[in-house]
């Protein structure tokens, strides 16, 4: 009997972490996406909007979303290793932890709107020469 409730923990332990890893992979494409995107606003400001706040806050964000998929990839690091060899149960302590990272990815999130909607009201004042 204990051996089939072991086996029942370890394999909703096991659905979690997947559950979790899924999640974290979609956090990890759309910085991605977010990290291509920077490129192209840096294009537009350096050639239409020429603001040097402008350019410093967006170098700003890039590292910024830097340190955060460098942050991201690490847990997905240690999601592959606990979902392999760790024994650790997926207590309310363990799904916590993910939370504080869902935590970081929103704030991160909410922060690129903002610098975007810094940026759109810029290009709004923008006139031809």
């Amino acid at each position: 009997m204990d051996t089939i409730l072991s086996h029942k923990i370890d394999a909703y332990r096991r659905l979690f972490i997947e559950k979790d890893l899924i999640e974290l992979s979609q956090w990890i494409d759309a910085i991605e996406s977010i990290n291509l995107e920077i490129d192209y606003l840096q294009l537009i400001e350096k050639r239409l909007i020429k603001n040097s706040t402008l350019s410093a806050m967006l170098q700003g964000f890039r590292r910024k979303n830097t340190l955060v998929m460098a942050s991201l990839c690490k847990y997905e690091q240690e999601l592959k290793r606990e979902y392999e060899y760790s024994e650790r149960t997926y207590d309310v302590v363990r799904a916590k932890e993910h939370e504080g990272r869902r935590d970081l990815y929103s704030n991160l999130m909410i922060e690129f709107k903002q610098l975007r909607k810094v940026i759109y009201i810029a290009l709004s004042k923008y006139k031809r020469s």
